[in-house]
């Protein structure tokens, strides 16, 4: 669906000058297309990449994969939990929501639902982190985004690279406004790049008949319509560069500015917040600084995407009920869990329940020294003494003996 670009993800000179000594001492802009990425949409990573000579960029690239080649069975929820935190602040400061999307979804969409085996199936696995699935024309400048979260990867050692992705598009999107995605964890990496998908599998930008060439890509994922509609809602996040892409137009009034590097055309007016916004544009059309493309009209289109089309422009709780199903299940697609049920950061965080003591449930308290006072008078008023006990009253005792036998004689009687 075209390129989507971080409203101002940078990745620093000092990443790339590690590589070279020549490159320049400032920030570059990272640049990406929509979670859907079509293979059209020819993202350049950064102008400075692509100026770089041919030998310094193939160096840049490789130090990137071969720091992707630690390999860990399943990912430790502890570490897990921390890489979260450290997405969190990354977004906070980069604002790259849009690229860490796209990310996560471009490793998950490669999936063939009609082959069984592991990974020939394709999928979550992070294979995306190899350079040969990198220079896919679909995961053009996905380089940025890997470059990003090294550094969180590098942390945290014992968090696989599949794990890593979808963690980071799911936290992207909460962390833009988005529902919480119940995701689980636990995703086994491939051990190298022989095992990366082929190209093709990842939609395009503008094919002949767009409502069937995204049904033709997301039913072998085993995607349905309605699931199609709700993923595509995530365009709200974004923006497309022409220059780039071929798509948009080079600036709006809703882009001049950034945040980020200036430029572009968004989906949507505030196009770093998660709603339901895109589809009540694209309904209404209203806007020509909005970004409309042929896989976007067709969501209104299509017979058998409009109705949920229709319902997610009306109602925002709905698409993201939706929206938070459909998300989960593509992160899973082909993946392979250790533990075979995977695991939630939810129960992760459960706090364990306190082992049963009974002093925390006992009335017992220490007695006032007036409340004492109090009842060492009553005590001493009946004729009672710390020293002397009170006297039995033998007589008193024998009648009510008398008594309760006399109740039970007549009981008994009856």
């Amino acid at each position: 669906m075209a390129e989507r670009l971080a409203s101002s993800s940078s990745v620093t000179a000092s990443f790339l000058s590690s590589s070279s000594s020549r490159a320049p001492a400032v920030s570059r802009p990272v640049s990406f297309s929509p979670p859907s990425a079509y293979r059209s949409a020819h993202i350049s990573s950064s102008r400075s990449f692509l100026s770089q000579p041919q030998f310094l960029k193939r160096k840049q690239l490789t130090r990137a994969t071969e720091s992707a080649t630690a390999i860990t069975a399943a990912s430790d929820p502890a570490q897990l939990k921390s890489a979260k935190e450290d997405i969190k602040d990354l977004l906070k400061s980069t604002f790259c929501h849009p690229i860490l999307v796209r990310l996560g979804w471009h490793d998950a969409g490669t999936y063939d639902k009609n082959i069984e085996e592991f990974p020939q199936r394709g999928g979550a696995n992070g294979s995306l982190r190899f350079e040969a699935e990198l220079k896919h024309a679909a995961n053009a400048g996905l380089i940025n985004a890997l470059k990003l979260i090294q550094p969180i990867k590098d942390k945290y050692p014992a968090v696989t690279y599949a794990d890593l992705f979808q963690l980071a598009s799911a936290t992207a999107i909460e962390e833009a406004g988005g529902p919480k995605i119940p995701m689980k964890y636990g995703r086994v990496d491939v051990t190298g790049p022989d095992q990366c998908p082929v190209e093709g599998k990842l939609p395009d930008a503008g094919p002949p008949s767009p409502a069937q060439h995204l049904k033709d890509v997301f039913y072998r994922m085993g995607l349905d319509d309605k699931e199609i509609v709700a993923l595509s809602g995530a365009h709200t996040l974004g923006r497309s560069r022409p220059e780039r892409s071929g798509w948009g137009k080079p600036e709006t009034k809703y882009t001049k500015d950034g945040p980020g590097e200036p430029g572009g055309q968004s989906w949507t007016e505030k196009w770093l917040k998660f709603d339901n916004s895109y589809f009540k544009d694209i309904k209404e059309r209203r806007d020509e600084d909005l970004l409309v493309l042929p896989t976007d009209a067709a969501l209104f289109e299509d017979p058998s995407f409009k109705v949920y089309a229709e319902k997610y422009a009306e109602d925002q709780e709905a698409f993201f009920k939706d929206y938070a199903e459909a998300h989960a299940k593509l992160s899973n697609l082909g993946a392979k869990f250790d533990p075979p049920q995977g695991f939630s950061l939810d129960e992760a965080e459960a706090p364990k329940p306190e082992p049963f003591k009974a002093d925390n449930y006992s009335s017992k308290r220490e007695l006032s020294d007036s409340m004492k006072e109090k009842m060492r008078r009553e005590y001493e008023a009946i004729g009672g003494s710390p020293n002397k006990p009170l006297k039995s009253n033998y007589f008193l005792n024998i009648i009510i003996v008398i008594a309760v036998l006399a109740i039970l004689t007549s009981l008994l009687g009856n």
